[in-house]
């Protein structure tokens, strides 16, 4: 290729990049009134929506117009992907109307009445008073981006919150409510309510030249927006002060019949102009105050340094020990030099023995290859930045589809592994793979969402949703999986490089360290401790509201991860078979499995000291999530130290001359 030619292909690749948005992504141009002659490349309106309340002492999440707040018509929702609806996502338009640069002193939104004559009106108001108790919290979306409450964790640090409480509870968390409600007014246990927001919006106004469009000083792209809530008595609709704070307004006990007590809802919008943020940079200053990096690298450090630890035992084995050994099994000739067998190579004849329950491993491990793919591919475009935390719901979307376009590795492995120990069930394998596995998680998933079909909450998957996942589990994953078996079984039967006896050769007794249930156990000490503070901030995204964007070291410890799980696999099944125990087939699959073990110690670890939750429903959702995500890690870690060990027992019994 010529200079010139390399050039003129460079200055393509750059343009069209800059053109490019990943999808979620795309900016969006807003324009003032007066900037109006763009109608076709800028919007006035900007739309502020509104999404579930959550709460880090409760697992069940409900939905906007489930407090009785102010609403806005609900057909007019944006759709969500499947993603969003299996996590729980409700999103809807709210009723706070938005122009783009138009500030808005103090406006009412509506007011509700609420009379003791009907027996409703109560009921309501406890709804609300239980929303503050347990510390629920708003979650707004406006050009998709979190709205955020911003309050100093110390002297010099601001946190940024994507959520914000519905009001306050004084009993509970007085530090939250000090600059709202002065403790000489308020009694112990009273309830303030968030009526009143102050919005505060920031703009970039970019350059003509980088947008390609002239807006000049009368449009801009958003970058930020901020929250302030309080809580404000107003006394009429007539007569609203959003510059009070002294006079609070607090929910009352109980309504008498001849009461009537009103919430009057209202906002401030205030636009500020910034041109030291661009767009493409909107989004870290919620990421920078979460302190999370120095923890990431001290983390992915700690992996290291077991990997190194566990490299130099496998190179010290397989280079020292066991170069030893083979070599000295090759010198040994016929006649009266003949050597005695001993060590490893004394089962030989054993080794490859089918295991019990064979078909059980195989399904497993074609199951644990589907978690495996999916795994891979969700990181793989986490990574490359197309589930970032604005493309909202693409992360479970992604998962979904990875694993039911992956039933077709599923079939293939469980098949070949199957025919391998010599099974003839072809029939009961290809169901067994397709109906075990993910059985047991739709099974699990559907027992929870009936609880939460009866809590009324938004986290309940509506009943067209399952039967969209049992289409997709049905109508693709099986047929993929019996495609993926037909073509396992069809291949050739895989050859063992040893032919096994007839007669079983009898175990001799086993040390302590060598028995089965102990080196089970040992097994996933050190893949569990690769992982444990990454597993922190990966519960803290499920079940404290914060984000995960960390993908990049998220790959890089499940790299980790999957050479460490072989490693420990590899050094204990050598080990055994050194002792002369050849039952290493369910014992390779166990030992890094166990590292699901040690991940449910440390989810029960994570719920006592770290949430808040007391009510049995929403610990029996903790719990029945964590059984899900426990048994599909079994499956991962399970299937890697297997696959693992299976290279490593066919690779050095190749290597060996055996009679």
């Amino acid at each position: 290729m010529s200079p010139l030619s390399f050039f003129v292909c460079a200055f393509t690749l750059l343009t069209t990049i800059k053109a490019f948005y990943l999808p979620g992504l795309a900016p969006v141009n807003y324009c003032s009134k007066t900037g109006e002659d763009n109608a076709n490349t800028c919007k006035n309106e900007v739309p502020l929506y509104v999404n579930r309340l959550n709460t880090e002492e409760s697992v069940i999440p409900f939905e906007y117009h489930h407090f009785d707040f102010c609403l806005s018509d609900e057909t007019m929702s944006p759709v969500e992907n499947l993603g969003q609806v299996v996590f729980g996502e409700r999103i809807r338009p709210s009723p706070y109307k938005l122009n783009f640069m138009e500030n808005v002193d103090c406006k009412m939104v509506c007011m509700k009445e609420y009379k003791g004559s009907k027996p409703e009106a109560n009921k309501k108001l406890n709804l609300l008073k239980m929303g503050m108790a347990l510390y629920y919290q708003h979650h707004w979306i406006l050009d998709n981006m979190p709205v955020t409450w911003c309050y100093p964790v110390d002297k010099e640090k601001t946190y940024c919150s994507t959520g914000f409480p519905m009001g306050c509870q004084v009993r509970r968390d007085l530090d939250t409510c000090t600059p709202i409600v002065s403790t000489t007014q308020s009694q112990m246990g009273e309830y303030f309510l968030f009526n009143h927001v102050d919005i505060e919006i920031t703009y970039h106004s970019g350059a003509d030249e980088e947008w390609g469009v002239g807006f000049g000083d009368n449009g801009g792209r958003i970058i930020s927006a901020k929250i302030k809530p309080a809580s404000i008595r107003h006394q009429s609709p007539d007569n609203l002060d959003c510059n009070t704070r002294g006079n609070p307004l607090e929910i009352p006990n109980t309504l008498n019949q001849d009461q009537t007590f009103n919430i009057i809802y209202t906002y401030r919008v205030t636009f500020i102009r910034n041109n030291t943020v661009k767009w493409s940079s909107r989004w870290d200053y919620i990421l920078e105050s979460m302190p999370h990096t120095n923890i990431q690298w001290f983390s992915i450090l700690n992996s290291l340094v077991i990997v190194l630890f566990l490299s130099g035992m496998v190179a010290m084995i397989l280079l020292r020990t066991l170069h030893k050994d083979i070599a000295r099994y090759n010198q040994m000739e016929c006649g009266e030099d003949a050597q005695e067998e001993f060590g490893w190579k004394l089962v030989h004849g054993d080794v490859f023995r089918p295991p019990r329950r064979g078909m059980l491993l195989a399904v497993f491990l074609g199951s644990g290859a589907q978690v495996f793919g999916m795994t891979l591919v969700t990181l793989a475009f986490a990574c490359l930045g197309f589930l970032s935390p604005a493309n909202r719901g693409a992360l479970m979307t992604c998962a979904l589809v990875a694993w039911v376009l992956l039933g077709a590795a599923a079939g293939y492995v469980s098949a070949r592994i199957y025919k391998s120990f010599g099974g003839r069930r072809w029939k009961s394998n290809i169901l067994l793979t397709s109906m075990v596995c993910p059985g047991v998680v739709f099974s699990l998933f559907f027992i929870m969402n009936l609880v939460l079909w009866g809590k009324g909450s938004s986290a309940a998957i509506p009943f067209s949703t399952l039967l969209a996942l049992l289409a997709l589990w049905f109508g693709v994953s099986v047929p993929l999986t019996f495609i993926g078996a037909y073509f396992g079984f069809r291949k050739r039967i895989l050859d063992h490089p040893v032919r096994t006896n007839q007669i079983p050769r009898q175990i001799p007794e086993q040390s302590l360290y060598t028995q089965p249930v102990p080196g089970v156990v040992m097994g996933g000490v050190l893949p569990f401790g690769c992982i444990f503070i990454q597993l922190f901030f990966i519960l803290n995204s499920l079940w404290s509201s914060q984000m995960y964007y960390m993908f990049g070291f998220l790959f890089l410890v499940f790299v980790i991860l999957v050479i460490t799980c072989s490693e420990t696999t590899i050094l204990l099944c050598y080990f055994h078979l050194c002792a002369e125990d050849y039952h290493w087939w369910w014992r390779a699959f166990l030992s890094s499995g166990s590292t699901a073990g040690y991940l449910f110690v440390y989810c029960c670890h994570y719920f006592v000291t770290k949430l808040n939750i007391e009510d049995a429903a929403s610990t029996f959702l903790y719990f029945g999530y964590t059984i899900i995500m426990v048994f599909l890690f079994f499956l991962l870690t399970g299937t890697i130290g297997f696959m693992a060990c299976f290279w490593f027992v066919r690779k050095i019994y190749s290597v060996v001359k055996v009679d």
